[in-house]
């Protein structure tokens, strides 16, 4: 049994949770955070936390009815009927629901969050594998679920309906930010099915991916003036476009000709399929210090990268004289929010870490059907 609360929130809704449990409408949910829409409002849990019961936000008490007595007990429904906010002891009715639904918002967790990643060794889902499970577990929850939306046909083939342009150069704007033209949001991606080839191949793909993460010498000549490698921002691109590795970005500045182009090679995700469409193509933003008169500040120049082989290449401008102190970070326009969210690393190391334990036999609950066979292949990198 477990100790809620039931409170209520702005804008009419009712908020019935765990202590410390996150919720849909927290500010800053985590990258952990597991999210299910049910009739009448929206389950949530911390998949770091190993949380069984959900916290739910509820904007329609009489349709979450059908299903709260039986994951959280007859009394907190009808404390959630009389519209009375008090702490609670919860006790599911129906564990087997509560398992069900909270699998089924893993399964969809996976599909935006899970870290496929050469450099790394943890293997891609296959895709169908994971659908096929969402399908299943869709209908074994379907009385808390209520009634499917609707999707339209180029939702259901993966790929998102919005559209973008793209213009090739990089230009900054009168905010000393770059930008590539794009601004309309592709939504989510799904990748396709796991990476395959002999073991051989792919130990061999991922040492040369290491040593681009650690910045060799450019081969196109011109003096070297800095380089550097690092991870990414998980919101701001769609899942399998970019690996997941926090070694998976690199780049150098060299200066050729009186030029000062920075060159960004990303390694793409193990399952990244050649048909990516051009406005969900990543893109490097460089910011560099600011030349004038005055100092200070920074100047941002983005341009888009191409995906070569197996990463995902540019290259970008900038003034002579302000090659040191550069940072890149890299992006699909319109993905994710556009302000910086503070260091994620920590969170993203946590989440490679209990994904490896799954993989390795040591998970807490069945896998699914996908991460079995992802561990079971010959998926050795």
């Amino acid at each position: 049994m477990t100790t809620v609360r039931l409170r209520r929130a702005a804008h009419g809704l009712l908020t019935l949770a765990p202590d410390s449990a996150p919720l849909i409408i927290d500010e800053s949910p985590g990258l952990d955070v597991l999210v299910l829409e049910v009739a009448g409002g929206h389950l949530s849990w911390s998949l770091l936390a190993d949380q069984f019961l959900p916290a739910a936000v509820l904007d329609d008490r009489e349709s979450a009815q059908d299903w709260l007595w039986a994951v959280y007990g007859e009394p907190v429904a009808l404390a959630v009927a009389d519209n009375h906010p008090q702490e609670l002891t919860a006790a599911p009715a129906r564990p087997e629901l509560a398992t069900s639904l909270r699998r089924l918002a893993y399964a969809h967790w996976v599909t935006r969050w899970w870290p496929a990643s050469i450099l790394d060794a943890v293997p891609a889902l296959d895709a169908q594998l994971v659908d096929h499970e969402i399908a299943a577990l869709t209908e074994a929850c379907e009385m808390a679920l209520g009634d499917p939306p609707a999707s339209s046909d180029s939702e259901q083939q993966g790929w998102p309906i919005e559209s973008g342009t793209r213009q090739p150069a990089a230009r900054r704007d009168g905010d000393g930010r770059a930008d590539s033209g794009t601004q309309d949001g592709p939504g989510w991606m799904r990748g396709g099915a796991a990476a395959k080839g002999p073991a051989s191949e792919q130990r061999a793909r991922a040492e040369d991916y290491a040593l681009a993460a650690g910045g060799v010498e450019a081969t196109r000549g011109g003096l070297v003036l800095a380089r550097g490698s690092g991870g990414w921002d998980w919101r701001r691109c769609p899942p399998g476009i970019v690996d997941a590795s926090e070694q998976a970005v690199s780049w150098q500045v060299t200066r050729a000709g009186g030029v000062s182009t920075v060159r960004v090679s990303v390694v793409a995700a193990p399952d990244c399929t050649r048909g990516v469409p051009e406005h969900l193509w990543p893109h490097a933003r460089v910011t560099a210090p600011r030349v004038s008169d005055s100092g200070g500040g920074s100047e941002c120049y983005t341009a888009p990268l191409q995906l070569h082989g197996d990463a995902w290449i540019g290259t970008v401008q900038i003034p002579t004289a302000s090659e040191t102190g550069c940072a890149v970070t890299i992006f699909v326009p319109g993905v994710g929010p556009e302000s910086t969210r503070g260091d994620e690393s920590p969170m993203r190391a946590r989440i490679r870490a209990y994904v490896r334990r799954r993989l390795a036999g040591n998970a807490d609950d069945p896998l699914l059907i996908a991460e079995a066979s992802a561990a079971g292949g010959d998926q050795d990198f």
